[in-house]
């Protein structure tokens, strides 16, 4: 009953004129940005940053929630109209979204996932109200050995988990974790790495890391892979579903729905892993198995409920933890610390307006999304037709504005062209983005909270697996902290165990088992080269990186 009052509270925040119309604008700005090929709903928020300076907080993170929605609906588009996943999680609607517009069915594919996004982010979003809460009232009873273990399961899980080798996303971990030292030592008032730089003393602005390693790092990327073939976009008029369209989608929407919320919720769950079971599981449930692979609306309905739903379980840790699960949520918490508000568990309880009003706006972000992508289809293909070098032109222009607004320094230019030059180099390796986002944003938090556990065991090692009880004066091991080791150490074995497990089981059941395993792959493998307009042909991998062919 709290939370419900609480959201009432939230909608009287968000109902405000002012932030009904910063809401719109969010909606449309995101979505015009997200229709375009290559830009992702991570680098629509890093771009759009300095559209929300000078506004108050909650109204700036209203703004920042609808161009995060507004570039996931956006996306579907992108990948329906062009074959052209701006991101990872939305390879699977583009493999029977753009068969179903090649074959004249366009308006039902834009249709379908218009109304399946707006169905899994509106349940999603009450998911969110209802559990935020609980999960919050648990977060504040942890200590510092509690904290300190789950924010390394979240380092662990988004380097070991999402990428195709561990390798890289450790480089990418290290690389941020080196970034996120730059500064004075808060403790012992030593300059790291600073290199006798007066500006680097108070640090890197997450701001300006965000912006850099995503855009001026892909804006160079695509730059250096342009091609002069204008994109061949499929024309659409107003998307309309038929009641054979309606019958076999709700279905999907609301499966895709229960697979991509609470995959979003956990660290490195992301959007990618829910969309393809989507998929698979709607391959096997229909009743017109002959459509898929020819553009089957289910291959659609079913894979953008879920990311959608997964975009609205990312907020979930995001707000009652401050731990972000993907490299959108990873943003905007830069955005968030970029005010001076402190992400974590007291979130909810110092800046509850900003908390409830941010959930309220999401159903009315929503809505608006809704209203706007039926009609508005055919405007939005028309983006599509716009010249990649003046598209990235302007990218780079609005981040160095962006990143000279955070500071008004000429020196943030310099660094923002040396990450730039960083995100540039990390694609052209093959590095993951999102391990190094995170590492920027945690790793002082990780360090804190390190230093604090082991201060309170005077320095002995045992301090981050368990605290004194101040009753008692014995060291009691905490079983939070032991799990979340545990889990770390599963991870970390797993790729070994699951080989034993298989070599362990008959050979019927092992080829099941690897069949089941390596399905999604195989589904990525069959449409790894997608038909870039301008771009290089490149490889859609699970964490929403690109590498070269």
């Amino acid at each position: 009953m709290d939370s419900f009052q609480f959201l009432l509270e939230g909608f009287a925040t968000a109902a405000t004129p002012v932030n009904l119309l910063l809401a719109l604008l969010g909606v449309v700005i995101g979505t015009a940005v997200g229709v375009l090929p290559g830009i992702g709903p991570a680098m629509t928020v890093a771009l759009l940053l300095p559209v929300t300076y000078g506004l108050e907080p909650t109204s700036a993170m209203i703004m920042l929630a609808g161009i995060f929605y507004g570039g996931m609906y956006g996306g579907s588009t992108t990948s329906i109209l062009l074959n052209t996943p701006g991101e990872s999680a939305s390879v699977v609607t583009a493999l029977e979204g753009n068969l179903m517009a090649k074959s004249g069915r366009a308006a039902q594919a834009l249709a379908t996932a218009a109304l399946g996004s707006f169905v899994a982010g509106t349940i999603g979003t009450a998911l969110l109200a209802f559990t935020a809460p609980y999960v919050t009232r648990f977060a504040i009873s942890l200590g510092a050995p509690e904290y300190f273990a789950v924010m390394l399961v979240a380092f662990i899980a988004v380097t070991a988990v999402l990428g195709s080798s561990r390798l890289r996303g450790f480089i990418s971990l290290t690389i941020g974790l080196t970034i996120g030292l730059i500064g004075i030592d808060a403790v012992s008032g030593q300059a790291r790495l600073t290199f006798g730089i007066p500006q680097l003393g108070d640090g890197i602005d997450v701001v300006v890391v965000a912006v850099g390693i995503f855009a001026v790092g892909e804006a160079l990327w695509v730059a250096a892979h342009l091609r002069r073939k204008e994109p061949d976009v499929i024309r659409v008029g107003r998307p309309f579903m038929g009641k054979e369209d309606w019958k076999r989608s709700w279905k999907p929407w609301l499966r895709g729905t229960a697979y991509g919320f609470p995959f979003g919720a956990v660290p490195a769950g992301g959007a990618e892993i829910p969309t393809f079971l989507s998929y698979i599981t709607e391959k096997r449930l229909t009743k017109h198995p002959e459509e898929f692979g020819k553009g089957a609306i289910e291959g659609v309905a079913g894979p953008e409920a879920a990311n959608n739903a997964s975009a609205a379980g990312t907020m979930v840790p995001m707000l009652s933890l401050g731990l972000p699960t993907n490299a959108t949520a990873a943003v905007m918490l830069a955005a968030l610390t970029s005010y001076g508000i402190q992400p974590g568990p007291l979130l909810l309880q110092r800046e509850g307006a900003l908390v409830w009003g941010l959930i309220a706006s999401l159903f009315i972000g929503n809505t608006l999304l809704l209203l706007l992508n039926l009609p508005l289809a055919p405007i939005w293909a028309k983006l599509l037709r716009i010249p990649r070098p003046y598209l990235y032109a302007g990218i780079l222009f609005f981040a160095s504005m962006g990143a000279y607004a955070v500071n008004g320094s000429p020196f943030d230019l310099i660094l923002l062209l040396a990450l730039g030059l960083l995100g540039f180099v990390m694609r052209r390796f093959g590095l993951p983005v999102l391990p190094l986002i995170v590492a920027v944003i945690l790793g002082p938090r990780v360090e804190l909270q390190g230093r604090r556990a082991l201060q309170l065991s005077s320095g002995e090692w045992r301090g981050l697996f368990g605290s004194t009880n101040p009753a008692t004066g014995e060291f009691e091991l905490s079983a939070i902290a032991i799990t979340a080791y545990a889990i770390i150490v599963l991870i970390l074995i797993w790729p070994w165990l699951f080989k034993a497990i298989r070599r362990m089981l008959p050979a019927k059941a092992a080829a099941v088992v690897e069949a089941v395993a390596e399905e999604p792959a195989l589904s990525v493998a069959e449409h790894r080269h997608i038909d870039l307009p301008d771009a290089a042909t490149t490889s859609a991998h699970p964490d929403g990186r690109e590498t070269r062919e």
